[in-house]
């Protein structure tokens, strides 16, 4: 092999040049993504003041719901940009892993320092991963594991915040689905989890 056949082949391994960060992402999408992430700031103050429960559970549902809204404008109007792929990742890891931490000082929350240790161990082992993996060329796109994961998450959230809500609590059952609900999320998020550790396993045996 000639040195300028080296010196292409070299070339050719390199990885293709990463997509700037232009004015084509100060869109919409990003906007809503940003949008979210101000809104978990006002909700976790409102769960550290104590605040109306009702009103922090709707602020709460008002910030995931933008999850699924700016992922469908960016796809259906072509909006995809680098400094959406990496803050909106960003803002759900926040709102979801930041609601647990704060709801753990809430003792009529129902959620304990062991269920946000695995909920944020779990997010940040599973980002690791896919940022390694995707690094590296492979394909580590979320599963059907990840998404009812995440739902429930959501659906953890809301429950607890109005568990607190003493018209709420008082409701027969109402405390007990709670706790069912939360028990499932941290049995559904350990299982996506291994789910998905596995899969890089594969991966990185291949």
């Amino acid at each position: 092999m000639t040195a300028s056949e080296a010196n292409a082949k070299s070339v050719d391994s390199l990885p293709p040049p990463l997509p700037r960060i232009d004015r084509r992402s100060l869109n919409v999408p990003n906007f809503i993504t940003l949008t979210r992430l101000v809104l978990a700031i006002v909700l976790f103050a409102m769960i550290s003041l104590g605040s109306s429960w009702i009103a922090a559970t709707i602020m709460f549902v008002v910030a995931a719901a933008t999850d699924a809204l700016d992922g469908y404008i960016a796809r259906k109007y072509g909006l995809v940009t680098t400094l959406g792929r990496i803050l909106d990742p960003f803002a759900d890891k926040i709102i979801i892993c930041g609601a647990f931490l704060f709801l753990v000082a809430q003792p009529k929350s129902g959620v304990s320092a062991w269920m946000a240790l695995i909920v944020f161990g779990r997010e940040m082992f599973v980002t690791s991963l896919r940022a390694f993996l995707e690094q590296h060329g492979r394909d580590f796109s979320a599963v059907w594991s990840g998404k009812i994961k995440m739902a429930l998450q959501c659906v953890a959230v809301a429950v607890s915040l109005l568990s607190m809500d003493s018209r709420f609590a008082e409701f027969p059952g109402f405390i007990l689905a709670r706790d069912v609900i939360l028990w499932a999320t941290v049995a559904v998020t350990v299982y996506s989890g291994v789910e998905y550790t596995y899969r890089a396993y594969r991966m990185l045996r291949a």
